[in-house]
C-alpha cells in the first residue's frame, strides 16, 4: 500500500465537504470554516493544500503553510523560514491503521525538502490527546499552550535536524 500526496483542486470540493462533516474531523476541528470553493481555486505562495491517496483513493487532507507569509497571520509573529501543517485523515475506515504517520512523514519530508526551513509548527487543540500524542511520537516538542480564536491549543514544534 503507497501513499502519496497530490494538490487539491476543485474536483475535491465534495469530496472535502464530506469530510468536514465527519464526526472525528469535527471534534478536531469545530471552529475551523475553510471556505472550500473559495480555496480550492486560488493557489498563493505560502500555502500547498494536498490530497492524501492510498494506492489512488482520496483519504485524507494536508495543509502546509509558510506562517510567516499567510494573509490572515493566524500565527502572528513567526520567523522566516518555517512551516505548519493541517492534517486529518477523511475517511473513517482509515483511522487508526497507521496512515496518519505515513501522510505526516511525506508533509515533514516535503517541508524539509527546502533547505531553508527550520522547523514546523503544529497546533492540536489540548483536549485533542490522542493528536498530541501522534504529534509526540512524530518528534514534535511542546512550546506553549495557546488560543487560537475560540480554540485552546497546545503549540508543538519540529526543528530540522541536519
Amino acid at each position: 500500500m503507497r501513499i502519496s500526496l497530490r494538490t487539491a483542486t476543485l474536483n475535491d470540493l465534495a469530496l472535502l465537504q464530506r469530510w468536514d462533516e465527519q464526526p472525528h474531523v469535527i471534534a478536531s476541528d469545530p471552529d475551523d470554516e475553510w471556505n472550500w470553493e473559495t480555496e480550492l481555486d486560488r493557489y498563493p505562495l505560502w500555502r500547498e493544500q494536498l490530497v492524501a491517496e492510498l494506492d489512488g483513493r482520496a483519504i485524507g487532507f494536508v495543509q502546509i503553510i509558510d506562517p510567516a507569509l499567510e494573509e490572515t497571520h493566524y500565527w502572528g509573529e513567526v520567523p522566516e523560514n518555517m512551516r505548519a501543517i493541517d492534517i486529518w485523515i477523511g475517511e473513517p475506515d482509515c483511522l487508526g491503521q497507521g496512515f496518519g504517520t505515513q501522510i505526516m512523514q511525506l508533509a515533514i519530508e516535503r517541508c524539509f525538502a527546502e533547505s531553508k526551513v527550520m522547523a514546523i509548527l503544529i497546533d492540536p487543540l489540548v483536549s485533542n490527546e490522542r493528536a498530541i500524542r501522534f504529534y509526540q511520537r512524530m518528534g514534535f516538542r511542546f512550546v506553549e499552550h495557546r488560543r487560537f480564536g475560540d480554540s485552546d491549543c497546545a503549540v508543538y514544534r519540529l526543528d530540522r535536524t541536519s
